[in-house]
């Protein structure tokens, strides 16, 4: 049975845009051997669980954890990524992909009806955040867990410079092309981290993430950079 969603979430990975970023997904190298294993390791075991993947994109993540035992629901609104997920999760059964807008409620989850929810390099894309985490919130079991993965904060204040307070939406090119654009919002450490809180999450741990060696062999000069400053953030806390 295939859950149905509402609405369409264009604004990060729609079109070309999204298309770059599965291709990019799928090499090794920035997503595979730095922010990908920090995240699921932080994770940890997930057999017999059932999880939400909000933002599922290509299907990465939802796929390692189907592989790893769990039931996966993957959340996408970007009309390019769902196909990729959906065909990356078509040999497990009892996961699946519903196309649908994070900014709107997800009425196809029931309350407490989740171990455990990712959100992977998602979260500084959403405007109605209060409301979002209210809903992942909502669908989590008592105890359940949430791992979120963000841009580092201090990355992006290197990269365009600026006030760090200056909480403004960004626009960057990921590819070649005009059409390759993903917009997100810079956050403070401290909005970030309070936001979580206020939602009513525990936190447990947080890391900042460098890279697995193999990604010296691929690419040495991006291995010194990721080794020498942060550029992800993760944190798991408690429902």
């Amino acid at each position: 049975m295939r859950i149905r969603g509402t609405g369409t979430d264009d604004r990060s990975y729609g079109g070309a845009a999204g298309e770059v970023f599965a291709a990019k997904a799928d090499r090794p190298g920035l997503n595979a051997l730095h922010d990908r294993p920090a995240v699921l390791d932080l994770i940890g075991p997930v057999g017999g669980q059932q999880i939400v993947d909000l933002g599922c994109g290509a299907g990465h993540y939802a796929a390692a954890l189907a592989g790893a035992g769990a039931s996966v629901v993957g959340v996408e609104g970007s009309e390019s990524l769902v196909p990729h997920a959906r065909a990356r999760l078509a040999e497990y059964d009892g996961s699946s992909v519903v196309r649908h807008n994070l900014e709107e409620p997800m009425h196809f989850l029931d309350d407490e009806s989740m171990d455990g929810a990712l959100c992977a390099l998602v979260l500084h894309h959403i405007s109605r955040r209060e409301e979002f985490l209210a809903e992942v919130r909502r669908v989590l079991r008592p105890g359940g867990w949430l791992v979120v993965s963000s841009t580092h904060p201090t990355a992006d204040w290197g990269r365009f410079g600026g006030s760090y307070f200056d909480e403004r939406w960004i626009r960057r090119q990921i590819g070649s092309q005009p059409a390759e654009v993903i917009e997100y919002q810079h956050m403070a450490m401290s909005t970030l981290v309070n936001e979580l809180l206020a939602a009513g999450f525990t936190l447990d741990r947080m890391v900042e993430p460098t890279p697995l060696p193999a990604l010296k062999d691929v690419d040495p000069k991006k291995y010194e950079e990721l080794s020498a400053a942060p550029v992800f953030l993760a944190l798991r806390l408690h429902r």
